[in-house]
């Protein structure tokens, strides 16, 4: 990915922005980052989906950018938002890239969701050019970790993660064993197929900007497949 997207001193760069999801940002839960419910996971409605030149297969999940309207005065409103990435806007071939075709490659494109779209446009305006820049994420709370899946198969999301925002890297560590590498299932996803059942576990997450947290015992032996856990958080 360009370095223009990660980077949080590499100016502001030319995309458009469009709007999904409801004049509630209903339609906007779930997605392709795995967050499932947006609002109990803290992130509102302050949320896009990325074309596919700006998601990176899932790997920008998570990430924060600042986004303001510009060059439309007929349809754009003052001021910038800020959203988080959580979900993959698909291309659509069947048409151009100048209608219809908003997220086919190599376009950055940002599907807002209606609410934040309408604090930086006009909801008539559809579509409408915007700048963007990469800015740091700030959350409430620790890292959280929500464990998944069965024996053998202890599928991991990811969640409210500053700084950076874009997970790279997750390790577990049971208290038996040594830190492994887990593997990138989908989104924010992580997977290991090790026995971690009864030990307590902790987490070693690296964001994209390689700055890296460690969250020593953050679920207890006692831990149970669906359950949440808050570790520490980058500051």
């Amino acid at each position: 990915m360009a370095s223009s997207v990660h980077g949080y001193d590499a100016g502001w760069v030319n995309a458009h922005a469009t709007f999904y999801g409801g004049s509630d940002a209903s339609g906007t839960m779930g997605g392709a980052c795995g967050y499932g419910n947006l609002y109990s996971q803290g992130y509102g409605t302050n949320t896009a989906a990325l074309s596919t030149a700006l998601f990176n297969n899932g790997l920008s999940c998570g990430a924060c950018f600042e986004i303001r309207c510009q060059s439309d005065g007929a349809w754009c409103l003052p001021g910038a938002i800020v959203v988080t990435a959580t979900n993959f806007c698909p291309p659509n071939n069947a048409l151009p890239n100048n209608a219809g075709g908003w997220c086919n490659p190599p376009l950055h494109h940002f599907d807002l969701s209606q609410p934040i779209f309408q604090r930086i446009a006009h909801y008539k305006a559809g579509v409408v050019p915007v700048s963007y820049r990469r800015v740091p994420c700030k959350r409430r709370g620790g890292i959280r970790f929500t464990i998944n899946g069965h024996s053998y198969f202890n599928l991991v999301l990811v969640t409210n993660v500053g700084g950076a925002g874009d997970v790279h890297s997750v390790a577990v560590k049971g208290s038996r064993t040594r830190w492994q590498q887990m593997s990138r299932n989908w989104g924010q996803n992580w997977q290991s197929n090790n026995l971690l059942n009864g030990q307590a576990l902790s987490f070693k997450v690296t964001a994209s900007d390689g700055r890296i947290v460690v969250s020593n015992n953050v679920a207890p032996a006692s831990w149970s497949f669906g359950q949440t856990f808050t570790g520490r958080q980058f500051r």
